[in-house]
């Protein structure tokens, strides 16, 4: 006989046994599910990240590739052409004076190079001894001057273009190389001092006590232990700097009239000149692509350095 399910017999036995095995199966499928579902995650992530700096990187692959066309490529009525080609480095030869009465670039990069890393100089040179100078005050004059700093920086540079003008129309720095320099340094300082605080923030005050108690003076424990300390933070604070000094538009275009910046230049250029308009810009992209990978472990380890809290 199969017996009563009450009592237990096999007829129980047999279904319970079934259902066991059913919910058995039915967890090892989800947890083999989950499983998979953890491994594809990386992949996902991959794909998204590749997807975005296809994005971003996409406007740029384009300048470029339209840098090397011919103007015939470049104009084409029947379509848009992408890599039947020839290609060619005539727009290069043009930006870069091969036929200077047409057109010729050579003054505007020497000028932007100039003025981009020499500001850059002068606002780290002034900008490191204030943030170390804020970051050993004591709290309360700390903050004060912390929100000063952060005012200046909310100012738009446009708000000051019409003061600059003028001031530099009557003290004769209009149009000269070293009123550029001034005017980029000043207007970029204040985010260089609260790059370079946060950097000085993250070392242990220790430090600084411990060298004041071995004799160390103030401008010593700056030269000698705290800068050496955030270098990467310096470095990473120079590449920021020196990107918005090259691609800095508004003082360049208001405060000169004759030495035109690369960012000038590229927005006078006819709308004939499509080519050469793309080698000129592809022109300004390298500087800041060969400064990134020049420094670019200071760059990874100042920006890990100033995210720690």
């Amino acid at each position: 006989m199969w017996g009563s399910p009450i009592t237990g017999g096999p007829h129980f036995t047999s279904c319970h046994e079934h259902k066991v095995a059913r919910c058995w199966t039915f967890t090892r499928q989800t947890a083999k599910s989950s499983q998979m579902h953890i491994r594809s995650l990386p992949l996902l992530r991959d794909i998204a990240a590749a997807t975005v700096v296809l994005i971003f990187m996409l406007p740029i692959l384009w300048t470029g590739l339209d840098s090397i066309k011919p103007t015939s490529a470049v104009y084409d009525k029947d379509g848009v052409t992408l890599f039947c080609f020839a290609p060619t480095l005539a727009n290069y030869a043009t930006v870069l004076g091969a036929r200077p009465e047409t057109f010729d670039s050579r003054q505007s990069i020497f000028d932007s190079i100039l003025v981009a890393v020499v500001a850059t100089a002068l606002a780290l040179a002034v900008a490191l001894p204030a943030a170390f100078a804020l970051w050993r005050f004591v709290p309360a004059q700390r903050k004060n001057l912390v929100r000063i700093v952060l005012f200046a920086w909310m100012v738009p540079p446009i708000a000051l273009i019409i003061p600059l003008f003028q001031l530099y129309h009557a003290t004769g720095l209009f149009d000269t190389r070293i009123g550029l320099i001034l005017a980029e340094a000043v207007i970029h300082l204040p985010f260089a001092i609260l790059v370079l605080k946060s950097f000085f923030d993250d070392l242990p005050p220790e430090t600084a006590e411990a060298a004041m108690l071995d004799g160390a003076g103030e401008h010593q424990v700056f030269l000698k232990i705290a800068a050496p300390m955030i270098r990467g933070g310096i470095a990473a604070t120079a590449i920021i700097l020196f990107i918005f000094c090259w691609t800095e538009f508004f003082v360049a275009v208001f405060l000169s009239a004759f030495t035109r910046l690369l960012p000038v230049q590229v927005s006078i250029m006819s709308n004939a000149m499509g080519g050469s308009t793309m080698a000129l810009s592809t022109l300004a992209l390298v500087p800041c692509f060969v400064f990134v990978l020049l420094a670019q472990k200071h760059l990874v380890r100042g920006l890990s350095l100033g995210l720690q809290k």
